[in-house]
C-alpha cells in the first residue's frame, strides 16, 4: 500500500465545480503554489476559461487522463462525482464538501476502494507536500519541507500544528487533513500503514478528535509501524 501523491506528486489535476467563489480562490492558490491543474469540470461552462484554466463540461473531454481530482461539488452531488472519478481511474480524489449524506459517503468510499483510488475526505482541506505542491487549502506558507508526516482529522488543528512545526524548525513530509466526517475515504491506520514504506518519512505526528473508533485501529497500527509516532 502506498500513498499515490507521495510516490509521485500529481502532474495532471482536474477541479470539479471550480467556478464558485470559494473554489475559484482555491484553484488560484493551488496554481500559485505550482500545482499543475489542467482543467476544471463545470457543466454548461465547457469552452470557457477561469483565469486561463480551461473549463470542460465532462471529465471524459480531457485530452489525457488526470491523476488527481479535487471536488468542490455540493454535498448532494459529491458521491456521484467520487464514483465518476474512481471509474475513470483517477488515483487521488479529494472531496472538500462537508455534510455529505452518510450513506452517500459509504457508497462513494467503497467505490473508490474498489477502483484502487485514494479518497481523501469528504470534509477535507486537502494536503500540502512542501516543496512539491498543494491539493486543496492547506496553506503552503504554513509548511516547510522535512521528514515528519502530519496527519489530522481536524482541519483547524492540521493548519495550526503545521504552522507551529514550521515555526519550531520541524519540516513536514506531508501535511494532510484526512477528513472530519464519520465516514471518510481512508482511515488513520491506513495512512500509517502506507507511510511505513515511504523512505521520506522519519516520523509521524497524528492529531485526532474525540468521537468514533478510528483511533482504536490506529493504536494497533502504531505497534507495527517501524518509526516513531506521536499521537494526540
Amino acid at each position: 500500500m502506498t500513498l499515490p501523491f507521495l510516490h509521485a506528486f500529481p502532474q495532471r489535476v482536474v477541479a470539479f465545480n471550480a467556478t464558485g467563489s470559494y473554489a475559484a480562490r482555491q484553484v488560484a492558490a493551488m496554481r500559485q503554489a505550482g500545482t499543475r491543474l489542467v482543467a476544471g469540470v463545470a457543466l454548461g461552462r465547457g469552452g470557457e476559461t477561469l483565469d486561463g484554466l480551461t473549463l470542460l463540461d465532462r471529465l471524459d473531454a480531457l485530452d489525457a487522463p488526470a491523476d488527481a481530482a479535487i471536488l468542490y461539488t455540493p454535498p448532494e452531488g459529491t458521491a456521484d462525482a467520487i464514483r465518476h472519478c474512481a471509474a475513470s481511474g483517477i488515483a487521488t480524489i479529494i472531496a472538500a464538501a462537508e455534510y455529505v449524506p452518510l450513506h452517500d459517503s459509504l457508497r462513494a468510499a467503497h467505490a473508490a476502494r474498489e477502483a484502487g483510488s485514494w479518497l481523501i475526505g469528504p470534509n477535507t482541506l486537502g494536503l500540502c507536500v512542501p516543496g512539491q505542491g498543494l491539493l486543496g487549502s492547506v496553506a503552503p506558507e504554513f509548511c516547510m519541507p522535512g521528514r515528519v508526516a502530519l496527519l489530522g482529522r481536524s482541519g483547524t488543528l492540521t493548519l495550526t500544528v503545521a504552522r507551529l512545526m514550521t515555526a519550531a524548525g520541524i519540516g513536514q513530509r506531508i501535511a494532510i487533513h484526512i477528513g472530519g466526517d464519520a465516514v471518510i475515504g481512508r482511515n488513520p491506520d491506513e495512512y500509517l500503514d502506507a507511510l511505513a514504506s515511504d523512505p521520506g518519512t522519519d516520523a509521524v505526528l497524528y492529531c485526532g478528535e474525540i468521537g468514533g473508533d478510528k483511533e482504536y485501529a490506529l493504536a494497533e497500527a502504531i505497534g507495527r509501524f517501524p518509526r516513531p509516532v506521536v499521537a494526540t
